[in-house]
């Protein structure tokens, strides 16, 4: 009968053991790793963004900055976010990237976002609009050997990052700000006058809070969709967004802030054209993310879901010789050369593509979805994504491949800039065929279920 009592006794001092230490399983959790490198030219050189600049640019306001956070989960899958101060980064610099990273560093596209800014007032890259800038020999060679040099920084960031993996915990939420404009649907110059804004709109801004084991924020990303075309001078800078990371920083020492580019293809900051205005923006976009990172966020859990596919959108017929001809005598400027460029492949044989590989993306980290497209994505597929999965999504464009603008069927059917011109000015041969936007969202929703997001159940008759 004395071996009863002992026993329990030894059961009762098990039963501590587990609850005062952690099974290995429960102690596995996620690890984070940030780096930074500043990709700012050390020269002068020709600035991308807009058609109407002369001249090679002159100085800075700030760096541009590529920002990586390498994450790893409990069952040790890894994933890294790169964010670009640049325009956006061309398919065979981006795949180049990418390549190097997985032979480097085991990780496949599914698992790397490289997300651009968009900022109108970063460098020109190699193979990236190459009709809109007129850059001679000498230019030509200096974009190549600064886009050389910028793949050889982001593998290495990447590197930086996961060598400094650590243990973190991660939460999410997003805020909101309402300093974008459609500019579809609204008149820059009239905007004084106006009181009542047209849309869509997409006003989310996504948070992804990282903290060491401390609890001290080591990292915040943020997004937000509008374009960065504040400033359309000739000084380097982030724009907006560069301006909203340098207060964040202020705001929280030793954290490092990271901008993505959100829908924000058909939206602008209006006014413009200051830079008290871009700072405006900067602050009033940090103001949103310090009041998220002041309120409840939600925890994720340290798990990793990722998915990556390219599916082939179709090109419309590519104008014949004689219609090129024809263009030719009336166009000028990158127009012309677009025209001129095209004349040349028809007469070396060249044939135009049919299909384009588009990419398409989707995260979860915990029961945290982030969804990422390629191109100048409009906003009608934010808004077309959050109808399907719920408004807590995040929604990134501009990853991994800026090939034109990805315009929704309304604003293929109405033209203009964002659904017709945008195919010449990134050198594209015709626009898209009328059924992208289905193509997408339809890959969109197959790439969702890979990645274990759901749909939300409807509310409709609850």
């Amino acid at each position: 009968m004395k071996t009863l009592p002992r026993a329990l006794t030894v059961i009762s001092a098990l039963l501590y053991l587990l609850l005062a230490f952690p099974t290995l399983a429960q102690q596995k959790g996620w690890k984070a790793g940030i780096a930074k490198v500043a990709i700012t030219p050390e020269q002068n050189m020709w600035m991308a963004g807009f058609a109407s600049r002369t001249h090679a640019s002159e100085g800075k306001i700030h760096d541009l900055w590529a920002k990586a956070l390498a994450l790893e989960d409990a069952e040790g899958k890894r994933s890294v976010l790169v964010t670009l101060d640049l325009l956006g980064l061309p398919k065979k610099l981006s795949d180049n990237i990418r390549a190097q990273i997985k032979t480097k560093y085991g990780l496949n596209k599914e698992d790397i976002i490289l997300n651009s800014s968009h900022t109108h007032s970063g460098p020109v890259l190699s193979e990236a609009l190459f009709d809109i800038y007129p850059l001679d020999e000498a230019e030509t060679k200096r974009v190549a050997t600064y886009t050389d040099k910028l793949a050889q920084q982001l593998v290495s960031v990447v590197g930086d990052a996961i060598r400094k993996l650590q243990p973190a915990s991660i939460s999410s939420r997003n805020g909101v700000t309402r300093f974008q404009v459609n500019r579809r649907n609204n008149d820059a110059a009239t905007l004084d006058r106006v009181t009542e804004l047209k849309g869509p709109n997409d006003f989310a801004v996504p948070v992804i809070r990282v903290t060491d084991k401390t609890g001290k924020m080591i990292a915040v990303a943020f997004g937000y969709a509008c374009h960065p075309t504040v400033l359309d001078g000739y000084k380097f800078s982030g724009d907006y967004p560069g301006f909203a990371q340098i207060e964040l920083e202020k705001l929280y020492p030793g954290t490092m802030a990271m901008f993505f580019q959100g829908a924000g293809a058909d939206q602008n900051p209006l006014p413009r054209h200051t830079i008290p205005l871009a700072q405006q923006y900067g602050k009033t976009l940090a103001a949103a993310v310090e009041r998220i990172l002041s309120e409840d966020m939600k925890e994720l859990a340290p798990k990793i879901k990722t998915a990556y596919t390219e599916i082939e959108l179709p090109f419309t017929a590519p104008p014949t010789r004689e219609e090129l001809t024809k263009f030719t005598t009336n166009a000028a400027n990158y127009q012309k050369r677009w025209a001129e460029r095209m004349l040349r492949n028809i007469d070396n044989g060249v044939a135009f593509p049919k299909t384009y590989p588009f990419p398409i993306q989707v995260w979860k980290l915990g029961d945290q979805p982030i969804m990422t497209l390629g191109g100048e994505l409009v906003v009608q597929y934010a808004i077309d994504l959050k109808r399907i999965f719920g408004q807590h999504i995040f929604v990134m464009g501009y990853s991994n491949d800026v090939m034109t603008y990805i315009p929704s069927e309304t604003i293929l059917r109405e033209g203009g800039y964002e659904g017709e011109v945008a195919a010449i000015v990134y050198g594209l041969p015709s626009t898209w065929s009328s059924d992208v936007e289905t193509s997408i969202i339809s890959g969109m929703t197959k790439l969702a279920e890979q990645a274990g997001v759901t749909k939300p159940e409807s509310r409709l008759f609850k």
